[in-house]
């Protein structure tokens, strides 16, 4: 991969020279994941020929204010962090360009900070990260977009996308994700999220595109009193596959955590979940709670849910659910036998499985937006 050589690192320069060459030679000796590793266990990863994908810069679009930031040492290095959980997340770091939003104590933004990455280039691969740095009590919204535009719906292209959130002491952060890239794209992420002392952070993504799209999140609790929520709405259709791996780590007591997943599978498609949550030692006073729903609406379609628990302390609240299976056919016969026609009363079930997770969403305004999109994916309309 000459891309990530160290020589590669080095023209690149600075502001993030050492970082880059450090990855670049950790991503030397590295080799690609395979499916005996547990966490890339049930994935596509075999299917990745990375020989394809050429690097490219993306083409980006911020939301205009005061707080966002491009390629600002002093506004990410202390937040970025050096370890990296494979050989995509080490890649980045090569040829990362960071944005920063980092919202300064006790201001509060009451429009939501869009980021909007747009990828029509089939070939290409895109590597963007996104860090984000809440002041103590600060209180805002982020928003980022994967697109491909309309008319580029084939586009072949490869995104790993890296995501860094500090909230401080009292901070409250929301962040949205929305995958609507091309059915024959790739998303390989990472996520990881830190709340300090009394803060909540919302975690939340919207996936409708890809032919894989995997993001792997770690939720890290390590103050006193902190909050952590995770919420995901995910539709695969034709030979698409979603594939999340989850991390809810609790580090200080008297903290929460709460996940809520919800999917569904039609034609040929495929999705995966993996979770656990970790409670350690010194993280008595913890509530965690964990659970993935999935419909599979047609017969080729195929759904896997494994939650996990890894408790080290007493005096704690945790659950773990999941559940894989078609749509209740009493839900279907309430409806038909009121005159609904089956292929609506179909949609109308589905929709409404999804609006738990569409209601806890931290952007309202996209709400009938997102309804529609996934009505529209139900129907096979690749609007």
């Amino acid at each position: 991969m000459p891309a990530f050589t160290p020589d590669a690192a080095r023209v690149l320069g600075d502001p993030w020279q050492q970082l880059r060459l450090d990855a670049a030679e950790r991503v030397a000796a590295a080799s690609l994941p395979t499916t005996d590793e547990e966490i890339w266990r049930y994935s596509r990863i075999a299917e990745l020929e990375l020989s394809r994908y050429e690097p490219l810069d993306t083409v980006t679009v911020v939301t205009e204010s005061p707080y966002v930031f491009r390629d600002a040492v002093d506004e990410v290095s202390d937040v970025l962090g050096v370890d990296a959980p494979d050989v995509f997340a080490e890649a980045n770091t090569v040829l990362m360009t960071p944005w920063c939003v980092r919202v300064p104590r006790g201001v509060t933004v009451e429009a939501p900070i869009v980021v909007t990455h747009t990828v029509d280039l089939g070939g290409a691969a895109h590597y963007p990260r996104l860090v984000i740095d809440a002041g103590p009590d600060s209180e805002f919204t982020v928003i980022e977009r994967f697109v491909t535009s309309d008319g580029a719906e084939a586009v072949d292209t490869l995104v790993v996308p890296m995501l860094h959130v500090r909230a401080r002491q009292g901070a409250r952060v929301r962040y949205l994700s929305i995958n609507e890239l091309s059915d024959q794209a790739w998303l390989i992420g990472h996520q990881r999220a830190v709340a300090e002392r009394d803060s909540s952070i919302l975690l939340a993504s919207v996936a409708l595109g890809g032919y894989y799209a995997r993001v792997r999140t770690e939720a890290r609790v390590v103050g006193a009193g902190a909050s952590t929520r995770q919420v995901a709405l995910y539709f695969a259709s034709g030979d698409q596959m979603h594939d999340f791996r989850t991390l809810q780590d609790h580090a200080a007591p008297h903290g929460s955590s709460d996940l809520l997943f919800k999917g569904a599978v039609t034609d040929k498609a495929r999705s995966v979940y993996t979770g656990l949550i970790k409670i350690r030692e010194n993280a008595r006073g913890t509530a965690a709670y964990q659970t993935n729903r999935n419909l599979t609406l047609s017969q080729g379609a195929w759904a896997e849910s494994v939650p996990n628990l890894e408790i080290e302390t007493n005096d704690v609240r945790c659950s773990h659910a999941s559940t894989v299976g078609p749509i209740d056919e009493e839900q279907l016969y309430y409806l038909e036998s009121r005159g609904i026609r089956p292929e609506v009363a179909e949609r109308l079930v589905v929709l409404g499985f999804f609006d738990e997770v569409i209601e806890q969403l931290p952007a309202a305004a996209l709400a009938a937006e997102l309804r529609a999109r996934v009505a529209a994916k139900f129907l096979g309309d690749a609007a």
